[in-house]
């Protein structure tokens, strides 16, 4: 299955460079945009971590106050796609 989440994450403004850093630095996820205290990430699966675990340990990174889910695209892919199409 491919999963892809749109995160709005909440910083302490004097702590947004180093968190953009620790979320660019982490698999499967990307940083599109920031200002003032607000950061809009992705977040997708990859091979070995799922993309909620990878949100909840983002909750642990210093400064950061709050994440909101605000898009959520789940599909099959791979094997999964091929499957699906045999139905």
């Amino acid at each position: 299955m491919y999963n892809i989440c749109g995160c709005l994450v909440h910083a302490m403004p004097e702590r947004v460079s180093e968190i953009v850093a620790d979320i660019k630095a982490t698999e499967g996820c990307e940083v599109h945009a920031q200002e003032e205290g607000r950061i809009v990430t992705t977040v997708e699966d990859t091979e070995t971590r799922r993309a909620s675990e990878i949100i909840m340990d983002m909750h642990q990174i210093p400064g950061v106050i709050t994440i909101t889910l605000t898009y959520h695209h789940f599909e099959p892919s791979g094997a999964d796609a091929a499957a699906s199409k045999t139905l």
